[in-house]
């Protein structure tokens, strides 16, 4: 992996932060937490990841209130390597239906849908694998069907199949990892995860 990745870790106030950042730096990664995007500039970090666990549209808020739409929107179009996780991955897509609707950050086309509580327990809380559909570097020392740890209650609907990395059946089969070029995203906690999540992690910090 060559020198270790310098990554900022977005704290917007929204859930797991320290286990996301503790994770991040036993895969290898330097790690900053970074509550406002002033303080990026003296970390020149190389990777960004939004974590997030929480409503879709009081997440989007806070980040509007501090400032970071702009900064991440503009790390996302010049293909930086960046890792949502969870919220921070629903953050990404067009809209969401939780609690109303709410614009995302549409850099992924698709819509963030609830599960439907008649057919399972909502949330989904657990392990479930993760079906590998497309190649791609967070793939690498990953079997097929790794499991992974996931808590949430809304989840990923899109017909652009070229974003979809892999899939997780709860209901149906949906998106659970989405990438395009460095821009990465997961449903699944990675960093509650274990050995594949700090395999992940790590793949992430070669991109």
């Amino acid at each position: 992996m060559g020198s270790s990745p310098r990554t900022a870790v977005i704290d917007y106030d929204m859930g797991n932060i320290h286990s996301v950042a503790k994770a991040l730096e036993a895969s290898g990664h330097r790690v900053s937490l970074v509550a406002a995007p002033e303080e990026m500039e003296a970390f020149a970090p190389t990777h960004l990841v939004l974590p997030g666990v929480g409503a879709f549209g009081e997440g989007r808020a806070r980040l509007e209130h501090k400032g970071w739409i702009p900064v991440i929107e503009r790390w996302l179009r010049e293909d930086r390597p960046f890792l949502g996780i969870c919220l921070g991955m629903q953050l990404l897509f067009d809209t969401s239906q939780e609690f109303g609707t709410h614009r995302g950050l549409g850099f992924f086309s698709g819509e963030i849908v609830p599960f439907d509580p008649s057919r399972s327990k909502v949330p989904q809380i657990g392990w479930n694998e993760v079906v590998r559909t497309s190649p791609h570097p967070l793939w690498s020392r990953l079997p097929e069907r790794p499991d992974f740890y996931f808590v949430h209650s809304y989840r990923v609907r899109t017909s652009d199949r070229d974003l979809v990395l892999g899939e997780t059946d709860y209901q149906e089969p949906y998106p659970s990892m989405v990438g395009r070029g460095r821009i990465a995203a997961v449903q699944f906690h990675p960093e509650k995860s274990q050995a594949a999540g700090l395999t992940l992690l790590e793949n992430f910090g070669g991109l």
